[in-house]
């Protein structure tokens, strides 16, 4: 009978290892669990299947769409007439005239008063000269003012800068500004590393200089700018593939899949029939924020990116994790770097040293930002509904609700809904209001 007890002994043993402990489901927020890879795998395959379903609903609807030639027409209304490269070239004049008014202030020829006066001349005319142009051509298409009027805008706010940034240098350079540490804007040499050449103003007064900032992206000027040790052909051929690949599926799902929802739209907004409106407006808010996302991806990364390496522009921030935002406010400042920079950096301190408040420098920022929204959609209509400047001025107060009520992943999809609805709105506002004041009569 003892022979038997060890082996019984070891029997209790293997049947004593527990396999239970106290532990929370993997679905429960105690648990801990983050990794939900698998979860957003499926999220797109669901995406993608949804969308493909629509996509041959609207092939089998409405056929092929895409005409490559319909598009060359949004550009050119007169293939002899090429108003908006013009206004291109013409940009070149307010560079050169910003580039000499520095270099007289530098040595003394103006005063800091007629400097700041031919700058405010130079730049108020940069917005202006191409918004009468777009207004009184009638050669001029939408899509052509469109973008010379954001070239000209970037250029403005770049040339801003560029003053603001050779003021401080001469500052510095005075008696009184000598007991000051030297700004990075003007860096001494002992600032960098390595055997790059570096400029101290006013060394940085030449052609070559302004140029590469007028065509780096940023809109922030700095004498010296970091660079890249070299060009990667590889990177560059990938981001250009991205730019040609994105333009071209932004021109196709545009005229295939927006265009259709669009025109069926105009009856309900005429009829003002809600039910309709609110239908239209969802099946709109789906191809409208994949196109954004689309350019948002095509223009902050592969078109930065590709300029940023070829000039081998070292600082690639141009937009943070703006799609985890929890506040309006975080969206604002990380989706788009560059202008969050240039409105921190020329705006929204000055406005803090002068003694102003910061609400009231954050809304004059939104009031800047609703300004060059509707200056960049009404002039190249030829009409001022201010539909973009109402939908900027609106994130004060919904920036004010989300960051006071919501929290978390609430305030996130506040954000997200604000960008999936807010935008299409928009859209069917405008192109509703071109429609009745061009096509109105001959729809009667």
């Amino acid at each position: 009978m003892c022979q038997f007890v060890p082996a019984l002994g070891m029997l209790c043993t293997l049947f004593d290892q527990r396999c239970h402990k106290a532990q929370e489901s993997l679905l429960s927020s105690a648990s801990g669990y983050r990794n939900y890879r698998g979860v957003l795998n499926w999220c797109v395959v669901m995406l993608v299947l949804s969308n493909a379903r629509l996509f041959l609903e609207n092939i089998l609807k409405y056929g092929i769409l895409v005409d490559p030639i319909q598009v060359i027409s949004l550009f050119l209304n007169n293939p002899y007439s090429w108003p908006a490269a013009c206004l291109v070239i013409v940009s070149n004049v307010f560079i050169l005239v910003a580039l000499y008014t520095e270099r007289q202030l530098s040595k003394g020829s103006f005063s800091e008063f007629a400097g700041f006066l031919v700058h405010c001349i130079n730049l108020s005319i940069l917005l202006t000269f191409p918004a009468a142009v777009v207004l009184l051509v009638p050669s001029m298409t939408p899509v052509g003012g469109a973008i010379s009027l954001g070239i000209h805008t970037i250029l403005f706010l770049k040339l801003y800068s560029y003053k603001d940034v050779n003021l401080w240098c001469r500052e510095l350079s005075t008696v009184k500004a000598k007991k000051l540490a030297r700004s990075l804007s003007c860096p001494s040499s002992q600032h960098f590393k390595g055997g790059e050449q570096k400029v101290c103003y006013p060394g940085n007064l030449a052609i070559k200089n302004i140029y590469y900032f007028v065509f780096a992206p940023t809109l922030c000027y700095e004498l010296n700018f970091p660079r890249s040790p070299k060009i990667r052909i590889h990177f560059l051929l990938r981001r250009l593939f991205e730019m040609m690949f994105f333009i071209q599926l932004l021109v196709g799902l545009t005229q295939q899949w927006m265009v259709p929802i669009i025109q069926s739209s105009m009856k309900p907004l005429k009829d003002m029939d809600l039910s309709r409106m609110t239908e239209r407006l969802l099946r709109l808010a789906v191809p409208n924020h994949l196109l954004w996302l689309m350019f948002f991806y095509s223009f902050f990364h592969s078109s930065m990116n590709f300029t940023a390496e070829l000039l081998r522009f070292g600082d690639r921030q141009f937009y943070n994790d703006w799609w985890n935002s929890e506040t309006v406010t975080y969206f604002w400042q990380n989706w788009n770097i560059p202008v969050h920079k240039w409105c921190l950096r020329h705006f929204y301190k000055p406005l803090l040293r002068k003694g102003f408040s910061k609400i009231v420098s954050q809304s004059a920022v939104f009031f800047l930002s609703a300004f060059f929204h509707e200056y960049l959609v009404s002039v190249p209509l030829r009409m001022f509904r201010l539909w973009a400047f109402t939908g900027m001025m609106a994130q004060l107060p919904l920036a004010w609700f989300v960051g006071h009520f919501l929290r978390g992943n609430y305030g996130n999809a506040a954000v997200w809904m604000s960008i999936i609805i807010g935008q299409p709105f928009a859209v069917l506002m405008y192109v509703h209001d071109y429609y009745v004041m061009h096509y109105g009569n001959e729809a009667e």
